[in-house]
């Protein structure tokens, strides 16, 4: 049966329904009131986020290709806005630091980071401008810091990408006490005079300082004659061909050019990571220097010999065919007071060759200068640094070599084809000025043991030469192994025989002319008196190696004022203390460097060769650098047994492309950016550094901020940066990358 309809019924069911509706709208617009109510309350403007509790960590992972098959090490960047004093504790690491995983970050740091990442950059660029304003104000330029970045450090090694890591403890930077001790101060070099006001001939003036292109780099081939090989002071050929002479080998020594070049040095084709040492000083990679002109000259000689892909050294030389060891023995047995290893440490080798005399004399501990010029013996030089073995491009002509007076233990010469005879003797007058007071000359060559009547001539002149020059003959033996003779001269450790001589000839030097001055000084035909007073440089010989290295040279006063301000002694070993501490805790376990991959090492800005002295034990070799415009301590790290030379880095240096697999330069860019280019000292940084060896800075953070986007712009891999109170670390690693389009160099093409 049908169900009626009701009329009643369907009323309140319309009227049911229309409620419903009402109190679903109503709902609604109550719970969008209530979002707007508490989306409003919760935002906050922009002024009052708190941006002074800036204090990131952020860890990157990086894949190195050492072969200690290190595949995750882990970059810390640390940037406080706040200055803060570092704990004494040394190897410490600050509160924030104490582990590598990103975890650890505090969550409020890590919810700005991820929400406000705008407001974070804007931050840090206040923060830097604040940096740089306060710089500007406090006038800190001859106050830098050189120790302010000496706190912790940290390196991690990832077990996996989410384990947590707790970082070793590792310093990098020194506490506020310690900071304030080594700061260099404005005391106008303490008692050291700078090389420039030394030299009477260094060029006037500086350069005009080009403005640097802060928005991108756009680096370029270098297009010059001499291709990979390119050294820019040595290959400015037109300044060579505007030569008037080159009777005195003008055209072997510098000719920089007014703006050094700011393009990159192409690599030879095949270029391969070099051979480790030792092994390096028998064979290297033959595309690493494919040159086999001095195998044909010399390869009976057993200079180098090729063989399939490598070249090889079978140690010997003109004078030492069947060895260099043999050689160096047989001049100890006719010479016992040499003593290698212990009384003579350091050597410089004139002609060096491919260098395998001072390869070997590493087995007897001594470090040994080699030199030669960049001449028809095609790359001698870069034979000697590929088989990691100090070497410098330098001939003796009409300057001054750039090393103090006093400096070497020894000087060898093997046939180093330098007519010391010859214009009243002026070259071996500069070898008397680099020897040191009872040092020896140590001559291998054909007068001495042939008797054609050129050779007699040159003997007879060699010995009335030195007998004016007061020089002792020690021995003049023959080495029936190699079938080759050997005179060895004593310089005097007094005036006497000065004095006494007949003839003023040789003359002695005037008592104005400095020895000390060897930045571009002429050659004079003079001789300096022997220093007697008891605590004047070269009246005492050094204590034996290896104490030497550490003690404070004789002559170092309280009553001088040291280049960090205190008292010489004390700014000595203080020097010394911390660099041990820096290289022990950072340098050797924090950068994540294979050392064995390292072997030719050059501190860019030595002071007093405190950082190749903390390096002194490990199987590499440190070139110190001591610039031209800062206070002369070169003389002092000569002294410690180590070695260096004068440089000025406004101009490119004295080596070959890929000579060096660690660079460490501790605040000389913030120098050179107050003096000429610093987008030209990074070509050159460029330039001599091998690829996948390591760049270390420490600077201003604005000066690192600087180079790591100049360095990134060539496609090198940040390995570390770190900053705090204004000061940064940064370690790089040099890439393979070459750009494609050239520059030209018209100065640099034949």
């Amino acid at each position: 049966m049908a169900v009626p309809k009701h009329p009643k019924s369907d009323g309140r069911k319309s009227t049911n329904t229309c409620c419903s509706t009402v109190t679903l709208v109503a709902f609604v617009a109550l719970c969008l009131v209530g979002v707007w109510m508490m989306t409003s309350s919760s935002v906050v403007p922009l002024q009052n986020l708190d941006t002074t509790q800036k204090n990131d960590i952020i860890t990157k992972n990086y894949n190195t290709e050492d072969s200690s098959g290190e595949n995750n090490v882990n970059t810390a960047i640390l940037d406080d806005s706040k200055p803060k004093q570092f704990e004494d504790n040394p190897g410490d690491l600050p509160d924030d630091a104490t582990k590598g995983d990103s975890n650890v970050n505090s969550q409020q740091d890590n919810n700005n980071n991820d929400n406000n990442p705008k407001e974070d950059d804007e931050t840090t660029n206040e923060s830097e401008k604040e940096t740089k304003q306060d710089e500007q104000e406090n006038n800190e330029y001859g106050k830098e810091s050189k120790y302010g970045v000496d706190s912790q450090l940290e390196k991690v090694e990832s077990e996996g990408k989410n384990d947590k890591t707790d970082a070793p403890k590792t310093e990098v930077l020194p506490s506020g006490a310690e900071s304030e001790l080594l700061s260099e101060t404005s005391v106008k070099n303490g008692s050291f005079s700078t090389q420039a006001s030394e030299s009477s001939k260094e060029k006037e003036g500086q350069k005009s300082v080009k403005p640097e292109n802060n928005k991108g780099y756009n680096w370029k081939l270098c297009n010059v004659t001499a291709g990979p090989d390119y050294i820019p002071c040595l290959d400015n050929l037109q300044a060579i061909r505007s030569l008037r002479t080159t009777k005195h080998y003008e055209h072997r020594e510098r000719h920089c050019p007014e703006n050094p070049p700011t393009c990159l040095v192409p690599l030879p084709e095949g270029y391969q990571r070099p051979i480790k040492w030792p092994t390096s000083r028998e064979k290297i990679w033959y595309h690493n220097v494919p040159h086999t002109k001095l195998a044909v000259l010399k390869g009976h000689q057993n200079w180098v010999k090729v063989d399939g892909e490598y070249l090889t050294f079978p140690g010997g030389g003109t004078q030492f065919k069947h060895g260099a060891l043999h050689y160096i023995d047989f001049i100890q047995e006719n010479v016992p007071d040499i003593a290698w290893g212990k009384r003579s440490r350091v050597v410089l080798d004139v002609g060096c060759g491919v260098a395998s005399f001072g390869g070997f004399l590493f087995d007897r501990d001594v470090l040994a200068m080699s030199l030669a010029p960049k001449d028809e013996h095609e790359a001698q030089v870069q034979f000697a640094l590929e088989r990691g073995i100090p070497a410098i491009s330098a001939v003796m002509g009409t300057q001054r070599l750039p090393f103090p007076a006093r400096a070497f233990d020894v000087v060898h010469c093997a046939r180093c084809r330098v007519p010391w005879h010859i214009e009243g003797g002026k070259l071996l007058l500069e070898l008397n000025r680099l020897l040191r007071p009872g040092g020896y000359f140590v001559w291998s060559a054909t007068p001495i043991y042939q008797k054609n009547p050129e050779d007699v001539g040159i003997w007879d002149a060699m010995k009335k030469l030195t007998k004016s020059m007061c020089w002792e003959v020690q021995a003049v033996g023959k080495d029936k192994v190699n079938k080759v003779g050997v005179a060895v001269y004593r310089k005097p450790m007094s005036n006497e025989c000065y004095e006494g001589r007949q003839q003023n000839e040789p003359p002695m030097c005037n008592e104005s002319d400095d020895p000390n001055a060897a930045w571009k000084v002429p050659l004079q035909t003079c001789m300096h008196k022997v220093p007697v007073a008891a605590q004047v440089r070269g009246s005492e010989w050094p204590e034996q190696w290896p104490s030497r290295v550490e003690k404070v040279p004789y002559w170092l006063l309280s009553s001088q004022v040291g280049v960090y301000g205190k008292p010489a002694p004390d700014d000595f070993s203080a020097d010394f203390e911390h660099w041990k501490r820096v290289v022990n805790k950072s340098y050797k376990s924090g950068l994540g460097i294979d050392w064995s991959t390292v072997r030719n090492v050059m501190d860019m800005r030595a002071i007093y060769g405190g950082f190749a002295a903390a390096l002194k034990d490990m199987n590499i070799w440190v070139m110190n650098i001591v610039s031209v415009d800062s206070p002369d301590t070169l003389p002092i790290i000569y002294e410690r047994g180590l070695f260096g030379i004068y440089h000025d880095w406004c101009e490119s240096f004295s080596t070959y492309p890929r000579s060096y697999d660690l660079l460490h330069a501790d605040h000389l860019f913030s120098k050179i950016k107050n003096k000429c280019n610093m987008t030209a000292l990074v070509a050159e940084v460029d330039r001599i550094l091998r690829p996948e060896g390591k760049l270390i800075i420490r600077d201003t953070v604005d000066i690192t901020n600087e180079v790591e986007n100049m360095v990134r712009s060539m496609n090198w891999e940040v390995r570390l940066t770190y900053s705090k109170d204004k000061e940064g670390l940064l370690c790089v690693q040099k890439s393979m990358w070459r750009p494609t389009e050239l520059e030209t160099i018209p100065y640099a093409i034949a």
